[in-house]
């Protein structure tokens, strides 16, 4: 017989996980695409949810905005295992970096919502932060130990220049320029013949 505060750390149903992703993914698209002020009663109802299940899993619009960033940062971060099992060294570093642009571009859209709504939401960056550079440093010790990578290249000046490309961004297809950036990076970061 389970003790009490086993009872109490129970997992959540099949049926409440799904609805949370999927409440979680469709804010992510009304977040972009409509800022953050998108009704949520509309991202229920995309959702296939009632107003209610909302509430339930996010009782208010900060929880949501902050679940959905940090659930794009748990992707980026896991991505770094699923892309080292799955890819050679170099080709799941060039992955992680694709999807960092990606994940720049959220936090273009998300980040802005989250000062408004939250004043300083520096410890919801923080905590992912961590994450994100251990991921990078673990892809590209990967990648120097292969020898795809040369030796003296510093993980963070990867992150830099794609941040930095999306930070000067002046037009909308500064995703494009960063995924070419990223190819060049790669290049650059070979080590000399």
């Amino acid at each position: 017989m389970p003790t009490r505060k086993q009872a109490s750390v129970r997992r959540p149903r099949s049926d409440a996980q799904r609805n949370r992703e999927r409440i979680l993914e469709v804010a992510k698209e009304a977040f972009t695409r409509s800022g953050a002020n998108t009704s949520l009663d509309d991202i229920a109802r995309d959702a296939g949810v009632g107003p209610g299940t909302l509430y339930r899993h996010f009782p208010t619009r900060e929880e949501l905005l902050e679940a959905v960033y940090r659930t794009e940062m748990e992707k980026l971060a896991s991505a770094e295992q699923q892309f080292a099992k799955e890819l050679p060294p170099i080709e799941a570093l060039r992955a992680w970096l694709l999807l960092f642009v990606d994940y720049i571009a959220a936090k273009q859209l998300i980040a802005p919502a989250l000062n408004a709504l939250l004043g300083d939401p520096k410890k919801v960056f923080e905590a992912s932060y961590a994450r994100m550079w251990e991921a990078i440093r673990a892809l590209v010790k990967r990648a120097v130990k292969s020898g795809d990578i040369r030796k003296d290249l510093d993980a963070i000046d990867l992150l830099r220049a794609l941040i930095g490309v999306a930070n000067v961004a002046t037009s909308p297809d500064w995703q494009q320029s960063a995924r070419r950036l990223v190819d060049i990076l790669i290049a650059g970061s070979r080590p000399a013949k």
